[in-house]
């Protein structure tokens, strides 16, 4: 894997903007014509991504040494010649795999879809290729092509199957795309790659595997858009059904793929897709321990579909067929979660009350899911902005009926009744009549003495001045991408990060301010204001922003605000003098003082 991320740059206005901002990067004459078969996409909301190949063999170790972050690229890493890469296929021999298992163990986590790497960067093919002996039928003392044992198993369970095709850097080819330490790129044929592999291989996999719901591609390169789109229109002819990833390049693609471990912040409209890997690694790696929980892969889960979308989780299998442990316990437990709660999950739509302290929703025509993540203190769920008329509200899993009120648009759920099962992720059901409403981007954020704490992240600013709201990303391992949304360029006292906020409870609450801070940008002085009363601060250095490598948050408190009366506040960080960057400012967060 490799992040296609997307740089967004607001100077002014709330959500509705930063959405239409993350829109006009996608291709609107290809966004606007949606495949026919792109339904089961958008209601399928997860699927299993796999990473398979000679590198799961190595599991991040080459020469004695340990590598770290993404697995698969091991032979960039450690700039592995192609003539010594190639000798690892004589030994690969996964004769553990089962394609059975795999797939029961998809249905068993609840995945609707499944994708599968037919060829990565490094330029084996996991199937029976005639265009190349590179391959793991030809190449290795295995001889049998498990692509087709679990393309077969897949579907026969009713889930979608799929490939990953790396269509544009391929190691192993003298042409193909970013092998630097073999290849001279400047000597390189792109066009003869594809004519001569990418797209024969292509074809192989669209005609010799049954019905592909998904072609995942990746890394794009060394096309036009014209030439991009002759290569999407070439493949539709063998199947018009299945639908192309937008990696596939140059903003074309049936569905948005967004950078690998990015999820938008607000609500995004369309079929799209955040991919995610379960550990720090896409390919195995026998030291990578940093599993997601349950819990973790459960509220990523619902996290993603309260925006609109799809998560799709990768697993590692090892080079013997394995898929390891751990994958296997948290990807059956969050299907047994889902075998309670899926109602809340597949075929629904974002939901339609912006995030809470307590969680988020999800939405099917009459009902609102509350996805109860933060259980508040005092049982009492507040729905804020509730327009329509309540007609019950239960929780999902036992269907009981709960007491609610409405407070002018105020719903307030009483959570008293529903048992506390240590679940994850406790989903209540909001039946009402009515239109759907549709989401407030402009209101404002929850704040509430119930929550240890309540963050108030940079995507709900409204900005002035040159300061913008920006995406970040940045790597902690090698290829092992994050992304995390700031305001940043705030430079002179007219530059200013303003939120509004509703302060449900009286009291005092202490404000902490949660930034990246360069050497150049600290020590200046800032001031946090609240409606108007000035809060001084000075910054503390954290890190500089390097691509490369972790990108380093602080937690800074700088005021107790007391709260005689509850309502609406407005919060703005600027700087007091103009200087360097003040910040990069990721929230603020409001802790009750007990």
């Amino acid at each position: 894997m490799k992040s296609i991320f997307l740089v967004i740059a607001f100077s002014t206005g709330f959500l509705v903007s930063k959405a239409q901002g993350m829109e006009e990067m996608w291709d609107k004459s290809a966004s606007g014509k949606e495949h026919p078969n792109i339904q089961w996409f958008k209601d399928a909301k997860f699927g299993m991504f796999i990473h398979w190949g000679l590198y799961s063999k190595l599991a991040g170790v080459w020469s004695g040494k340990n590598y770290y972050g993404s697995g698969e690229w091991i032979m960039n890493q450690a700039r592995i010649p192609v003539k010594d890469y190639q000798k690892i296929a004589a030994s690969f021999n996964p004769v553990k795999f089962n394609a059975g298992e795999w797939a029961q163990l998809a249905k068993d986590a609840g995945v609707k879809y499944m994708v599968i790497t037919a060829k990565h960067h490094e330029g084996f093919s996991m199937f029976d290729s005639k265009v190349t002996d590179f391959d793991i039928v030809d190449a290795t003392p295995y001889k049998k092509d498990p692509m087709k044992a679990l393309s077969e198993a897949t579907r026969s369970l009713g889930i979608q199957f799929g490939f990953y095709y790396s269509q544009f850097q391929d190691w192993y080819e003298p042409n193909g795309g970013k092998n630097t330490w073999d290849f001279d790129e400047s000597k390189k044929d792109y066009q003869l790659y594809y004519q001569k592999k990418a797209i024969p291989q292509l074809k192989e996999l669209l005609t010799n595997y049954g019905p592909l719901g998904i072609v995942w591609f990746d890394t794009p390169g060394g096309m036009s858009k014209e030439q991009t789109q002759q290569f999407i229109n070439e493949l539709r002819q063998l199947q018009p059904n299945s639908l192309f990833s937008s990696r596939v390049g140059q903003g074309l693609g049936d569905y948005k793929d967004f950078g690998d471990s990015e999820v938008p912040p607000v609500p995004i409209k369309g079929a799209w897709e955040s991919v995610y890997t379960h550990n720090d690694s896409w390919g195995y790696i026998t030291h990578d321990m940093n599993f997601k929980s349950t819990a973790e892969i459960i509220r990523l889960l619902a996290n993603v579909a309260s925006k609109g979308g799809n998560l799709m989780l990768n697993v590692g299998p090892d080079g013997e067929g394995e898929i390891p442990y751990y994958s296997v316990k948290y990807l059956r437990e969050t299907g047994a979660w889902l075998q309670k709660n899926g109602e809340s999950i597949y075929a629904t739509t974002a939901g339609f009350v912006p995030e809470q302290p307590w969680g988020f929703t999800t939405s099917k025509p009459g009902k609102l899911f509350l996805h109860v993540v933060n259980r508040p203190a005092y049982d009492l769920v507040l729905v804020p902005g509730f327009k329509n008329n309540v007609l019950k509200v239960y929780a999902l899993t036992d269907k009981k009926n709960l007491s609610f009120e409405k407070k002018g648009t105020d719903l307030l759920v009483q959570m008293k009744g529903v048992k506390n099962e240590q679940s994850p992720n406790t989903v209540l059901v909001v039946e009402y009549s009515g239109t759907e409403p549709a989401y407030n981007e402009t209101a404002p954020v929850t704040i509430a003495a119930a929550f240890e704490t309540n963050y108030i992240n940079a995507a709900f600013a409204k900005t002035s001045g040159a300061a913008k709201i920006q995406p970040l990303t940045y790597s902690h391992y090698y290829g092992d991408w994050k992304h995390t949304t700031c305001v940043t360029d705030m430079q002179n006292p007219a530059d200013g990060a303003t939120f509004s906020v509703r302060i449900i409870d009286q009291g005092d609450y202490k404000l902490i301010l949660e930034y990246a801070c360069s050497e150049s940008g600290s020590r200046q002085e800032g001031i946090l204001e609240v409606n108007g009363q000035p809060f001084l601060f000075r910054t503390l250095r954290t890190s500089e922003f390097d691509r490369k490598a972790p990108l380093l948050f602080i937690k800074h408190p700088v005021a107790i605000l007391h709260v005689e009366k509850p309502g609406i506040y407005t919060l703005t960080v600027k700087p007091a003098k103009t200087g360097a960057e003040l910040m990069k400012l990721k929230s603020i967060i409001a802790e009750p003082v007990q």
